[in-house]
């Protein structure tokens, strides 16, 4: 099972023979029973601004293990698009200068990837354009990673448990040394400490954050302890540019063999810094490095790698790391459809688990945020709440299929809320970074307790949700809200004022919602009345909705078209007026009435489509495809649509994702389209039902919260056609919803296509 080899990219021509090779690996093993952990490539989602990388990590894991190649004189990529530096990793790049030990995956801003592990032979060259190779036959599984580094003839392994990355380095005879840079990473901040604990262990620091070029003030340590299998005959520290007792230095080293070394204190602090461990061998050796990582400290950053690795081998390691990606992976089943249907979802499935990811190290601690205690949890505390894009469809997936994660997440959320005063909104270990428009947390926690995941504090909830929705004084979730409030919209006052009036209109219906089922009728019928407001925005003549002025007029000049591709314009965020024409998932049907009824409702809907202005790869036109469902008669345009972009833009290679994953949000959105349902209301535990792209999906249920074991959905008749009729156990299921509990309630959703 670990040896087949599911996924391979290849950089150079010659490696054209070792690829075909492992293909024809492949090939044979498809003929085998494979696990659904083995249909993983990971990757797909390393070009077109996927952001994703391929080097290994455990599921939701703190540590990971990334090729680092954005940092060399052959990265073609960067020089059209600075986006490329969202990501450690870009499949087209050629040129690698380390492993960095903790990324962040399908992010549009850059930060984290530091901590960079580098082997190489020969002379020790600290300098990364000069040491940085090309390199071949790299190999990609979920858990595994390795390729071979031209210049030194050195193939690397790597793998990793939740909070420590291991490398195996294969050396040929002669000098080899193992490099740990501190001053290459993603991250906008500078700063950093390392410390030779022994010829076998290494400690330190590197300082991260600034996520979307916030504030410098949101810098935050990361703490790391590595440990060599070997010890080193030969070692030393390198800080650029530095002064040591007062004179100028390149770099600084401490040699010595290995009796020397003992109770020595090695240590240096600065930006550019780094260490080096060097080797002699007489014949080929293998050295492996286990680091490990902490937001906490170095004491925790040892106990993290003490408690989850030590005597423990690089294969036992990956082989753990691989049954938990299994188990999980297997909770959905998946039967009919090609290979790559199943590559591509499983895939997906496998983005969907990495974040939100852990903070809490092995004994529970974390460190809060804002308050700058350290806090200590007995679950998990989850980090990289991207929540903005995850709204909308991950949540709702974690809530049907890993619900005990979900409920992990919201009091992660309300932790925050009693650290921070606030919900989050972009947060990134125990940092807010207030990245996007919105108030998206109260949407999570709404779907998450109207689906019966309800072992959290509501109550604590509720308040918190009120107060980012009613302080109208110093609020960070909310800017504008008196504006807001009074008027029912924001003004061209406030930038992409029509994007961020429709986010809080469907932050106000889910309050809305769980007002209602908490009996507070009151605040449901206000927040009711205040989800509709962007009505007010609504032009009649253009179908569309548009900015107004403070005066209330309409802002001129308009043009519906300006915003998209990220480029500038008034009243919109990330998208133009026809990719938020239909952003009100919550009142698609009062929508459906102002623009004049069902036909001109259609019509305006299949423009988008026409016209060539629906974004497949960001998130406010996201649910578009699934519309049509609300028009009797014109289904079929959704499962016509689903369909094609699941072919045109999802596909097993490196550019096989629209663009950016955010965090999971565009597989999350494939996996769904490719079972045949999807959230169409976020925050209402709603579905609508489309054509399934497999012939049987199973879905384990959670016992603590459903009662079925699990769920079926099976597809039957032309596999090419449309929708005729939907069975519910058998029984007539007279519409395209369907809601949470019928489903989770049901043992076979039966979908008949003519």
């Amino acid at each position: 099972m670990f040896n087949k080899t599911i996924s391979v990219g290849m950089k150079k021509e010659a490696s054209k023979i070792v690829g075909v090779l492992l293909v024809l690996v492949f090939v044979c093993a498809i003929g085998n029973t494979q696990e659904p952990a083995d249909y993983v490539n990971p990757f797909i989602g390393t070009s077109n601004f996927g952001a994703t990388f391929p080097g290994p990590i455990a599921p939701r894991g703190m540590a990971s293990i990334s090729p680092f190649n954005v940092a060399g004189p052959q990265n073609l990529p960067l020089e059209k698009d600075s986006r490329w530096l969202s990501n450690p990793y870009v499949h087209e790049n050629t040129f690698l200068t380390g492993f960095s030990h903790v990324n962040l995956s399908g992010v549009g801003c850059p930060d984290l990837g530091v901590i960079l592990l580098m082997p190489t032979t020969g002379q020790v060259e600290t300098d990364h354009l000069k040491y940085g190779t090309t390199y071949s036959n790299e190999i990609a599984k979920a858990g595994y990673y390795s390729n071979n580094l031209d210049k030194y003839n050195i193939k690397t392994e790597l793998t990793a448990s939740i909070r420590v990355g291991v490398s195996k380095f294969s050396f040929p005879k002669g000098q080899a040394n193992i490099l740990l840079n501190l001053g290459l990473g993603l991250t906008n901040e500078e700063g950093a400490m390392v410390k030779v604990v022994s010829p076998t262990e290494i400690e330190g620091m590197r300082t991260v954050g600034s996520f979307c070029y916030n504030n410098p003030e949101s810098a935050y340590p990361v703490y790391f302890v590595a440990r060599f299998s070997k010890a080193a005959e030969n070692f030393g520290v390198w800080k650029r540019p530095s002064k040591y007792d007062g004179v100028e230095a390149e770099w600084m080293t401490y040699n010595g063999k290995t009796r020397l070394m003992e109770n020595a204190t090695r240590m240096v602090v600065g930006a550019s810094i780094g260490t080096y461990f060097s080797y002699k061998f007489d014949q080929p050796e293998t050295v492996e490095v286990k680091i490990g990582v902490s937001y906490v400290s170095i004491e925790n950053a040892r106990e993290n790698l003490e408690k989850e690795t030590a005597n423990k081998s690089f294969n036992t390691i990956y082989e753990e790391t691989y049954n938990k990606w299994n188990n999980l992976l297997s909770k959905i089943q998946v039967d009919g459809g090609s290979n790559d249907d199943k590559i591509i979802f499983y895939t997906a499935l496998y983005h969907t688990l990495i974040h939100p990811n852990t903070l809490n190290d092995f004994n529970g601690e974390y460190p809060e945020i804002k308050t700058g205690k350290i806090g200590k949890t007995q679950g998990t505390r989850y980090t990289v709440f991207s929540l903005w894009d995850t709204y909308r469809n991950l949540h709702q997936l974690m809530s049907l299929v890993y619900p005990q994660q979900q409920s992990d997440m919201v009091k992660s959320m309300l932790d925050m809320y009693d650290e921070n005063g606030w919900l989050p909104k972009w947060e990134l270990n125990s940092t807010e970074t207030f990245t996007m428009v919105g108030d998206p947390a109260s949407i999570v926690i709404t779907d998450t307790y109207l689906k019966g995941i309800r072992d959290f504090d509501i109550v604590k909830a509720y308040n918190a949700m009120l107060k980012s929705a009613d302080q109208i004084e110093n609020n960070p979730l909310r800017p504008g809200l008196e504006e807001y409030i009074n008027l029912g919209y924001l003004t061209t006052n406030f930038g992409g004022s029509v994007s961020t009036t429709e986010e809080y209109n469907v932050a106000d219906y889910s309050i809305a919602l769980l007002a209602k089922s908490l009996g507070k009728d009151d605040d449901y019928v206000r927040f009711k009345n205040r989800s509709i407001s962007y009505r007010k925005l609504f032009d009649k003549n253009l179908n569309l909705l548009r900015p107004r002025n403070p005066d209330g007029n309409w802002y001129e000049p308009f043009v519906p078209e300006a915003g998209a591709n990220f480029t500038k314009n008034v009243g919109f965020i990330e998208g133009n007026a026809w990719q938020y024409a239909f952003m009100v998932p919550h009142d698609i049907e009062g929508l459906i009435k102002i623009m004049g009824g069902k036909e001109p409702f259609t019509k305006q809907l299949q423009k988008v489509f026409d016209t060539d202005q629906f974004d497949m790869a960001n998130e406010p036109d996201i649910a578009y495809p699934f519309l049509f469902n609300y028009i009797e008669s014109e289904e079929w345009r959704s499962q016509k649509i689903v369909k094609e972009l699941v072919q045109k833009y999802f596909q097993n290679k490196p550019d096989g994702l629209p663009g950016n994953d955010d965090t999971g949000t565009m597989s999350a959105w494939l996996v769904y389209s490719m079972m045949g349902f999807y959230p169409i209301s976020p925050g209402e535990p709603l579905y609508t039902i489309t054509v399934p792209l497999f012939d049987r999906v199973t879905i384990a249920l959670d016992s603590k919260y459903y009662k079925k074991k699990e769920l079926v959905i099976e597809r039957a008749g032309n596999p090419n056609g449309t929708i005729e009729k939907i069975l519910l156990d058998e029984r007539p299921h007279k519409s395209f919803f369907i809601s949470h509990e019928e489903l989770v309630n049901s043992n076979t959703v039966k979908i008949i296509l003519k």
